[in-house]
């Protein structure tokens, strides 16, 4: 299950860290003023960043976690290692629903590290997060 930490105690994510703070200022959310920015860490070293994006047909907005994993996927990569979801709610905010499934298709053991701007945090698992995700068995050649 996941924790409760400082910025002190996450200790090798500073650098993930910067990344997501810097592109949730990118974020277009003129509706809902909530920007999140999301940096991910493939299992190969690779990092690929995502934040929000809304549109006035809300259902075709966009999760910073997915933009990220579209971009992930858009390069190749297909297992995430580790991520940072970084936005101003207190306590920290963690993926919606949605998104804690789409994490579980790539990275169901991934680190996950949920930063606001006041220093606080939760660390755990996307397992922590949604441990009884949907699975299907990959199609032959996948």
């Amino acid at each position: 299950m996941g924790r409760a930490v400082t910025q002190g105690q996450a200790e090798g994510w500073a650098e993930l860290v910067a990344r997501a703070r810097a592109v949730r200022s990118r974020a277009y959310c003129p509706y809902s003023h909530f920007a999140v920015g999301v940096a991910l860490e493939t299992d190969q070293g690779e990092v690929y960043l995502g934040c929000n994006v809304e549109n006035a047909s809300y259902g075709l907005s966009r999760c910073a976690e997915q933009a990220a994993v579209l971009a992930m996927i858009a390069a190749g990569g297909r297992r995430i290692r580790r991520l940072v979801v970084s936005s101003a709610a207190a306590p920290p905010a963690t993926p919606c629903g949605a998104c804690r499934q789409i994490l579980a298709e790539f990275g169901p053991d991934a680190e996950v590290l949920c930063v606001n701007l006041e220093g606080e945090g939760w660390r755990g698992r996307v397992a922590d997060l949604l441990p009884h995700s949907f699975t299907l068995p990959a199609a032959p050649g996948m």
